[in-house]
């Protein structure tokens, strides 16, 4: 019986490593034809990694800048680490197949630390082979941030690893796995939360087992000090830069009690955009008839796991909501630091959190009744089958491919039209986002980061003074965080996706030219026309448009 479970089990893994195959086929596929997020994307991440190779600065000094981005003031630092396997995938393949390849990595791994993890330390039962393999593959199906890449979806990998020291059990492999996953995960974006967490767990064990558990503790610390070195650029900036950034000027805990209420419950049902889970539909029911049933069978004890996995995932929430409570205000006003750190980052624990509650309350369902095993099946293909829209190749099947989004065709013909080095002029966007401009090679006056100079934030946003003035959620967007810093217009919002097709029409645009024009500004791009282009000194010099291309680009230059 042992041996037909174990070749089941095989089986299972195979089908499993399969459907992961498929899952990222389409990127190698259909290369640049591909569906790709945006947000937080392809708006940003893609383009810095080609920008930061481009500029020559990928081993930069810390006190280095990135010459095409905001007139040079853009610090090497603010960009990733030239140690992250990211930055090398981005380094050494073409775009498409470098995100492709990060991709395939991040859901292995994901799947495979899973795996382990249910397999070892939770779902330990030799003939409930499916309920470890079909958690581990709905955990590595998630929509998580890319560019995180094993920061969410490496730390059941983690946790196993130290789970393993801790118990002085497969303790080289372990440390090989803590030292490795640094190079392909961040710190601020993940693992400080795990590790932080990982070290109240010791304080509680050594408590608990009045043993020092020093192994653990110095593993912990161990891999922190790697994470350090890793990110040596972020922590020269903290000791030895004295500038302000934009992140000074941070501030959106401006939700009051009942809206704070409501964002518990969103965030435990819908989640967070970087670290969805699809917890919703499926796996919060089948948590809860479990946990009825447990409730039914008085066997607290016994689900010890099942129940603090249940409170730590709404508790997680709870933290996440009141994070953004306005009563935080006069403590973030005091203490700069939980303005330019995101403490409420700790909902990046709820992936592994929420898979191991579903393979959990799968066992429970499949140990209930033995006709309730079916039953435990059906839930568990059902996650699957949910997953699968979200695929970024059908979620995203409406938005632009990744060639129709950075049309590099259309931007090659303006470049060669204004016939300039691309170093001689600076551009700024409207209606469509800037690392656009910056993938292409062009030096723009606006961009999308989290860290750059607050001097400059203050500079650019003379130009769109007389915009923000029409328009107060714009106004509020720019100021208090400042990240999107962008040419925003009142007629348009904050969108910044407007298609070729496209009927929009900016009338009433007033921006200060003379403050552009200071700062370097030649030309603007723009997805949309501007019908009072003349009354801000702008004049239209061609419209550009290629069937490869999303956007209708309106070429102005400043008079």
């Amino acid at each position: 019986m042992k041996r037909i479970a174990l070749t089941r089990e095989r089986i299972y893994l195979i089908v499993a490593i399969t459907i992961l195959v498929l899952w990222v086929a389409p990127y190698f596929i259909l290369g640049e034809h591909a569906h790709i997020r945006i947000h937080d994307n392809l708006d940003s991440n893609v383009a810095w990694y080609k920008v930061l190779v481009d500029s020559r600065q990928l081993f930069g000094s810390l006190q280095a800048n990135i010459p095409q981005i905001i007139n040079g003031e853009l610090s090497r630092n603010a960009l990733y680490s030239e140690y992250y396997g990211i930055v090398e995938l981005f380094r050494l393949f073409p775009p498409v197949i470098a995100y492709g390849l990060n991709q395939a990595i991040s859901r292995f791994f994901a799947f495979l630390g899973m795996y382990l993890l249910l397999k070892k330390y939770v779902i330990t039962e030799e003939k409930q082979g499916l309920i470890r393999v079909i958690s581990a593959l709905t955990f590595a199906l998630i929509p998580f941030w890319p560019n995180g890449m094993l920061s969410i979806l490496g730390m059941p990998l983690a946790l196993w690893a130290f789970l393993n020291i801790r118990h002085r059990e497969q303790t080289v492999i372990s440390f090989v796995t803590i030292t490795l996953l640094p190079f392909y995960s961040t710190f601020m974006l993940g693992f400080f939360f795990f590790l932080s967490a990982l070290g109240i767990f010791w304080l509680v064990d050594v408590i608990r087992t009045k043993k020092p558990q020093w192994r653990l503790f110095f593993s912990i610390a161990y891999m922190t000090l790697i994470y350090l070195a890793i990110e040596y650029r972020q922590l020269g900036s903290l000791i030895f830069s004295h500038e302000k950034t934009n992140r000074s000027e941070f501030f959106e805990s401006k939700n009051n009690l009942m809206q704070t209420i409501l964002l518990i419950f969103k965030n435990y049902i819908v989640g967070h955009n970087q670290d969805e889970t699809l917890f919703g539909i499926i796996i919060l029911p089948v948590s809860m008839i479990a946990l009825v049933i447990v409730i039914s069978q008085k066997s607290w004890q016994k689900e010890k796991l099942f129940i603090g996995l249940h409170l730590a995932n709404f508790l997680l929430s709870v933290w996440y909501a009141f994070w953004w409570y306005d009563g935080w205000v006069p403590l973030k006003e005091k203490f700069g630091i939980l303005n330019t750190f995101n403490f409420s980052r700790y909902h990046y624990l709820r992936p592994m959190i929420i898979y191991v509650l579903f393979a959990l309350s799968l066992q429970i369902l499949w140990r209930y009744q033995k006709k309730w095993r079916t039953t435990a099946v059906v839930f568990a293909l059902l996650q699957v089958i949910v997953l699968i829209p979200s695929n970024e190749q059908i979620w995203y099947h409406s938005s632009p491919s990744f060639g129709e989004f950075y049309a590099e065709k259309e931007f090659a013909d303006i470049k060669k039209f204004i016939g300039k080095p691309v170093e001689d002029y600076r551009v700024a966007s409207i209606g469509l986002h800037p690392a656009i401009a910056q993938y292409n090679g062009m030096y723009t006056l606006d961009t999308y980061n989290n860290f750059y100079p607050l001097s400059y934030k203050h500079q650019f946003r003379k130009i769109m003074a007389p915009e923000l003035a029409k328009n107060k959620t714009l106004a509020s967007y720019f100021d208090q965080w400042g990240g999107r810093c962008y040419l925003f217009v009142d007629e348009l919002g904050k969108n910044y996706l407007f298609s070729k097709h496209s009927s929009v029409v900016v009338r009433h645009l007033d921006l200060n030219m003379k403050a552009f024009k200071q700062m370097g500004g030649e030309y603007i791009l723009s997805a949309v026309p501007i019908e009072n282009a003349k009354e801000n000194q702008l004049e239209l010099q061609k419209v550009f448009q290629s069937k490869e291309a999303f956007w209708k680009i309106y070429l102005y230059k400043v008079i």
